[in-house]
């Protein structure tokens, strides 16, 4: 797999197309001449200042929205299992069938609508979608706290993975469509340790509103837990209209000197363009962009690989209950407990990611390493009851796990960079979709009736 990582070599020169008014960012047109590689060399010349400064406003704009929309996004979509033992299981007379059920409702939409949602990312503006979708499912997570039997729940959990299904798919389309292979490992770690912190910030919020907010206003903590969550999204996605980037050919926030450092940038490690690969800039069609993607056999190499580990990516929502089985039986201290198994996870993950970018061609071998780590862990964990040893392993188990996603998603960007945006946003959501499958089983991995040896809190 290491093979399908193509090296960085200078693609041909390329033009600027800049209009008079070169600083027009209001309505800017696409630079299709810079994607189609036409020019001349004097014009390609950009100066090591003018790339910094490109990079800089990158990190400053579209690293920030992305990292807050993914810690909300798991805020959002894991509170579930917070909400749970902080009395939503009690209150709603859940059996663990049902919270199994409640579960695999999210990706039973979010699976189904992935391809589409990726379409829809080349064909808009990512700063108007992602906004959109994002206060959608804030409004679902605050109608959480009004659901008074399983049946509510499931169809709020359903409509928040139709709502959630574009946030992956776009992130990682803008991130590999702005950063170079070599780039993108420090800010997919960037972008994905908010999964990390959103579990550890998750687990402090939850026990701080159950805490204080208990009986609020005649509501019980995991409601407020809902509410004050789905507020902070609603909020979060105005503000991201102004921040995200959209992509290179179009964006409105940068200059058009910027847009066409961005290009040539991409251009030069064979980073397939907004504006495709077909004669006049044209958009590939839904239908080609579909043959395309499903005819590499890289797609499905990558889609295989993500499968293999989905499973583990169900972990967030038994962490409360796993921690509450070992002996942690306040609802709080339990919620609290979880903080150190993230913490490491993302410690863990920062080191994996710089490494990751110093071996640019070998991080195939790097996610493999990790997978083989994470598996032997994941036995341990099953094989050792004794309540201290268990919750050691649990946060050696989440340091192999979790590392693995932002190499992952370097690897992938890195491997499908060449293909048109079109066809790659198709091959992004069929990962995507690998990558949630084993959700489906994941969430049986711990019933109710196993406790005390595999158990999530009853």
């Amino acid at each position: 797999m290491a093979s399908a990582e193509k090296a960085e070599s200078p693609g041909p020169e390329s033009t600027r197309t800049a209009p008079a008014n070169g600083n027009d960012t209001k309505h800017p047109a696409p630079l299709t001449c810079l994607v189609k590689g036409e020019g001349s060399a004097d014009d390609a010349a950009r100066t090591p200042a003018e790339e910094k400064e490109l990079l800089l406003k990158l990190d400053l704009l579209l690293l920030p929205s992305l990292w807050m929309m993914t810690l909300i996004s798991h805020l959002d979509r894991s509170s579930i299992a917070n909400a749970r033992i902080a009395g939503m299981g009690a209150d709603l007379h859940l059996s663990s069938s049902q919270y199994s059920l409640v579960i695999i409702a999210f990706y039973l939409s979010y699976i189904p609508t992935a391809p589409l949602c990726s379409m829809l990312v080349t064909r808009t503006r990512p700063s108007i979608l992602l906004p959109t979708t994002m206060a959608c499912w804030g409004v679902v997570t605050c109608a959480q706290a009004a659901v008074k039997n399983s049946s509510q729940l499931i169809v709020l959990r359903l409509l928040m993975g139709l709502f959630e299904t574009a946030l992956t798919p776009a992130s990682i389309m803008l991130l590999s469509s702005w950063y170079r292979p070599a780039e993108q490992a420090r800010r997919a770690v960037t972008y994905t340790s908010s999964t990390m912190l959103g579990g550890a910030f998750g687990g402090l919020l939850a026990g701080a509103i159950v805490q204080r907010l208990d009986n609020a206003r005649g509501l019980r903590g995991w409601q407020w837990l809902f509410i004050v969550e789905g507020a902070i999204t609603i909020a979060w996605a105005i503000i991201c209209v102004f921040l995200i980037p959209d992509f290179p050919e179009n964006s409105r926030l940068l200059s058009q000197r910027q847009r066409e450092v961005a290009i040539m940038r991409m251009r030069e490690v064979g980073t397939a363009g907004y504006a495709g690969k077909l004669p006049g800039g044209r958009k590939m069609g839904k239908t080609k962009s579909v043959v395309v993607a499903c005819s590499d056999w890289r797609t499905w190499i990558i889609t295989a690989a993500t499968t293999s580990l989905s499973c583990s990516f169900v972990l967030p929502y038994f962490y409360p209950g796993l921690v509450y089985e070992l002996g942690y039986r306040s609802a709080v201290t339990a919620q609290y407990m979880t903080v150190p198994i993230w913490a490491a996870a993302l410690v863990w993950s920062v080191g994996m990611s710089i490494l990751a970018d110093r071996m640019a061609y070998s991080r195939s071998l790097l996610l493999s390493l990790s997978a083989v780590y994470a598996m032997a862990m994941t036995i341990a964990v099953c094989s050792v009851y004794g309540a201290v040893q268990r919750y050691v392993l649990l946060t050696l188990m989440g340091t192999g796990i979790w590392s693995t996603i932002p190499v992952g998603t370097s690897f992938s960007a890195a491997t499908l960079r060449d293909m048109p945006p079109e066809a790659r946003s198709i091959a992004v959501a069929l990962t995507g979709i690998g990558a949630q499958l084993g959700n489906f089983y994941g969430a049986y991995l711990f019933p109710a009736e196993t406790a005390p040896k595999l158990a999530h809190c009853r």
